[in-house]
């Protein structure tokens, strides 16, 4: 090892507000907000105690801020004005936050007047010019001007998010300059977070462009005057004082005062006191535990304060942990062996099929699973008992060394009966993807689990959008507090990039034997939540039969007509070409209709319309509720109709018509759409590469688009779908006897609501009915029914007083579950689909109320979720056993399903699959009233629509 010293400094300020926004609200014994102290004393102890083993780092600090204000405030009063005040529950944590930094026996260093950046910057320079290396612990581009070397001492970063390492190279990729002038490409661009002002219209790469051109920000600015007239020219002329202000703000502050020396910082392990007393005092149960233990990465939180817990539904807990943790050895990626001969590969077959269970992952060519060639094979055991097996390793060149490995074909002979093998579990992460993969290949897997899977259905919306993903890297540092290797740690990024055959053998085994490690351990974490949190009967029941079925279906694809789609394309390129010719003879001059920055100022500043609103960006809103606001302005409407005809034929062609063409599959001549089982958190599918969704039905043009997606000749295409089925869920669910009446003697559900709303049935009755029907079953507010009803918000109250009066069975059930969503912190469907609202008591009106509306919706739209869920895994099944082997199920949109058959079965095949949709729900949930399912079959999907 280097005598040479190492010092880290860690900017404490990025790891509170990314802890603050990873958990949901926590609270300790004593009731104080907690939820951000966790996420910091996590992220530090994996820090620490990863340095503390590394082999570089002897020193370490942690630098906050002291306060919000900084001598840059009496140069510029408005600096970082536009930054909200903190969130209320995350003031009293600030103070804890330093102490949880004392605990660690880390030294806690902020000082009045000046910014965590500056103190970083002047103990950088310090400790450099002593002949330390430094590393900074941050992703802030600002700090990024401090790397380079002096004198054989280093400066680099570390984005911890990332497990990446920021040195010039990957600074000047960022920025296209070298650190030492990332300054003068800040002060050009500006900032709009921290309010510098930098030039306006100038941005990132107009800013790199003219720096390194250049060579600095002044020559930049003095050269101005002699460029090409141009808006560029007289933006840096007129806006060059704006620059050298922004400068002097962007430039970091390098010989502040160093409140304590930093031979003082020597960094020697995690004491367990005072951390113990702290972990104790604040109710962290499960890291005092590791601690204990003697172990080194915390894990995930227990239940902080049981009372509460049990009072509060344990909404705050953000990862639903309520037993002890098995514990488990650390990710060693050195235990990991590449197997490379018959013999090895068959040990490691047999060892699976003596332990009845395998965690399993593939390497691949491709993303896309129907053209991906299968490149490995990874096992695992047990932790750090994990195998990679090579199986198409090495260059393409027919000439190029490819190192030693098995033959394709004598290895999947090998592996097949294996995964094959009724005895054996095969466990998956993400598995519907290896599925695919290797059904492309002939082999069939079976049985399987799926830690994905298993994960949301035990914390669907714990977290969302905050870290509470479900991706397997994401589960890992949740979970197991392990950051595994990232595909480009291997395989690079940009042109350097290389597919994973290329990557060495010893390399790849670490990726890609690690992945299995890890879902082996995620399974046993996970597994025995389900029964202890109630998530088996959703998981068993429900999802986890689903997943070969819809991997079935992403197989299957569904044929398009290409000829029709060029031809829509063709027509919707001459009518938007059309559109804006109209466009522009109304705005008097020609200009990008698909730019809203021009659009907005021919609108607002030339037309002279009302209503413009210009954001951060200096530019006016153009966007859909924007222009549908202005179209009911007489003099604006004829101009904002086609610009909205306009963006909808657009968007139509590019998101349609041609990216069809383009994503149909050589090998199969069929679009195969990708569904995501986790993609939304009230349990129903998403659709993506093509999203097959969102085609819209509700218009002639987009109705043009289903007419493309067609069957093979002598075949139909035949849509089942639920008729009304959330309305009908919620006459069960709320007990509306009304409706259950109307729905059980098949009565127009509309009508009845028109006849119990109004006192009569007129085509505008009835519509205004259908309205409310389903906005009251999304929460929606007096204002939100007032704006599609087109009414005032206080008729359009009074319109949901007196729903509410004639069905008060939904007022109640809104009300109850309000009630016991804000106690559990989670809604549950008729089958025990939890949806979890982190968010549902937050102090933010914006947030709670989001909140609420997707918690009275959750539960009714969970459930349609769920009985289509369940159909589709009985349906394939049941035509079988009719001997309907022709019968292919192709697609799952909302509440229809999309079947291809020969035209003769579809007279035996109608009503079997009526029947098991209309019989979905039984054994486990009898319903009050009955589900209708309407059949119809056509040449193309629009026609059987």
């Amino acid at each position: 090892m280097s005598d040479q010293q190492h010092l880290y400094l860690v900017d404490g300020s990025s790891y509170i507000f990314r802890a603050y926004h990873r958990l949901p609200p926590l609270t300790n014994p004593k009731g104080t907000p907690v939820g951000a102290v966790y996420g910091y004393t996590t992220m530090l102890w994996k820090l620490a105690d990863d340095l503390d083993t590394a082999s570089g780092p002897t020193h370490l600090a942690v630098i906050l801020d002291k306060d919000s204000k900084s001598f840059r405030n009496d140069i510029y009063p408005e600096y970082k004005a536009n930054r909200p005040e903190p969130p209320e529950d995350l003031r009293p944590q600030f103070p804890l936050i330093r102490d949880a930094t004392r605990a660690f026996s880390l030294p806690c260093i902020e000082e009045a007047g000046l910014e965590a950046d500056d103190l970083i910057a002047s103990y950088a320079r310090e400790a450099q010019r002593q002949g330390w290396n430094v590393t900074i612990v941050s992703s802030d581009k600002d700090l990024m001007q401090l790397v380079g070397e002096e004198n054989g001492a280093r400066i680099d970063m570390l984005d911890t998010m990332k497990s990446a390492r920021i040195y010039i190279e990957e600074v000047e990729e960022k920025f296209g300059v070298k650190p030492e002038l990332v300054g003068d490409v800040l002060a050009l661009m500006g900032d709009s977070v921290d309010n510098i002002p930098g030039i306006y219209g100038v941005g990132p790469k107009t800013a790199s462009k003219l720096i390194a051109e250049h060579g600095s920000l002044t020559a930049a600015l003095d050269q101005a005057p002699d460029m090409k007239k141009s808006k560029l020219k007289e933006r840096l002329i007129e806006g060059r004082e704006d620059a050298e202000l922004s400068r002097v703000l962007v430039t970091l502050k390098e010989d502040c005062d160093l409140p304590q020396p930093i031979e003082e910082m020597k960094l020697e392990g995690i004491p367990s006191e005072p951390l113990a007393a702290f972990l104790e005092e604040h109710g962290f149960t499960s890291l005092l535990k590791r601690l204990g233990a003697g172990s080194g990465s915390p894990d995930r939180p227990n239940n902080l304060h049981p009372e509460k817990a049990d009072k509060a539904g344990d909404a705050g807990d953000a990862d639903g942990n309520r037993q002890p943790l098995p514990e488990m050895p650390r990710v060693d990626r050195s235990a990991y062996e590449t197997v490379q001969t018959m013999d090895r590969l068959e040990d490691w077959v047999s060892r699976a099929s003596a332990a009845q269970f395998v965690a399993v992952d593939t390497e691949t060519s491709s993303l896309d699973a129907m053209q991906a060639d299968l490149v490995g094979v990874s096992l695992a055991l047990g932790p750090n008992d994990a195998c990679y097996i090579p199986l198409a390793h090495g260059g393409n060149d027919l000439l190029s060394e490819k190192p030693e490995q098995i033959g394709l074909d004598d290895a999947l002979a090998a592996l097949k009966p294996l995964l094959a093998n009724d005895a054996v579990l095969k466990i998956f992460q993400n598995g519907k993807y290896d599925l695919n993969v290797l059904a492309r290949y002939g082999i069939e897997v079976a049985p399987i689990e799926d830690t994905m899977v298993m994960s949301f259905n035990l914390d669907a919306g714990r977290g969302e959008g905050m870290g509470g993903g479900h991706g397997m890297d994401e589960l890992s540092e949740r979970h197991l507090g392990h950051t595994p290797l990232s595909f480009k740690d291997v395989c690079g990024t940009g042109k350097k990039a290389i597919p994973f055959g290329e990557v060495p053998l010893d390399r790849a085994t670490e990726y890609a034997a690690e992945d299995a490690d890890v879902t082996w351990r995620l399974y046993q974490m996970l597994k025995p939540r389900l029964s202890e949190e109630g998530g088996t009967r959703i998981h068993e029941r429900v999802d986890r039969p689903l997943i070969p079925v819809v991997a079935g279906m992403e197989r299957e694809g569904i044929k398009v007509d290409r000829a029709r789609l060029a031809k829509l394309s063709e027509e919707f390129a001459t009518k938007t070409a059309e559109l804006e010719g109209e466009i522009h003879e109304i705005a008097g001059e020609e200009f990008s209709v698909g730019s809203p920055k021009q659009l907005g100022e021919i609108l607002f500043d030339k037309m002279g319309f009302k209503g413009g609103k210009k954001g951060k960006s200096g530019a006016y809103s153009t966007d859909q509720s924007t222009l549908e606001k202005l179209s009911s302005d007489p003099e604006a409407a004829e101009i904002t109709k086609k610009v909205l005809e306009w963006r909808h034929l657009s968007k139509l062609k590019s998101t349609y018509t041609d990216a069809l063409q383009a994503q149909i599959n050589p090998n199969t001549g069929r679009v195969h759409t990708s569904y995501s089982l986790v993609g939304a958190q009230t349990g129903r599918l998403s659709s993506t590469d093509p999203n097959l969704q969102n085609i819209p039905i509700r218009t002639d043009i987009g109705r043009t688009i289903r007419e493309a997606f067609v069957p093979e000749e002598g075949n139909t295409l035949l849509a089942a779908d639920y008729s009304q089925i959330e309305l009908r869920l919620a006459a069960h669910m709320a007990d509306v006897d009304t409706l259950k009446d109307a729905f059980a003697n098949g009565e127009d559900i509309h009508a009845r609501t028109a006849t119990e709303m109004f006192g009569e049935v007129t085509r505008d009755t009835r519509a205004r009915a259908k309205t409310i029907n389903f906005a009251i079953l999304y929460g929606i507010s007096r204002w939100g029914l007032a704006g599609r009803l087109e009414v005032e918000p206080d008729e359009a109250q009074d319109m949901i007083d007196t729903y509410f009066k004639r069905f008060p069975g939904i007022q109640r059930y809104i009300t109850e579950t309000l009630q016991t969503v804000g106690e559990r912190g989670y809604s549950e469907t008729l089958f025990g689909r939890k949806t979890w609202f982190p968010r549902i008591k937050s102090k933010n009106q914006a947030e709670r109320q989001g909140s609420e509306r997707a918690a009275i919706n959750a539960p009714i739209q969970g459930t349609s979720a769920d009985i289509i869920k369940r159909a589709m895994a009985r349906m394939l099944p049941a035509l079988r056993d009719a001997g309907l082997n022709e019968v292919r199920m192709l697609l799952q949109v909302h509440d229809e399903l999309v079947f291809e058959l020969p035209e003769g079965d579809v007279e035996k095949a109608s009503p079997i699959i009526e029947r098991v949709m209309a019989e979905a729900a039984l054994p486990a949930v009898t319903l009050d009233v009955p589900l209708a399912i309407d059949i119809g079959t056509g040449p193309s999907w629009d026609a059987a629509h």
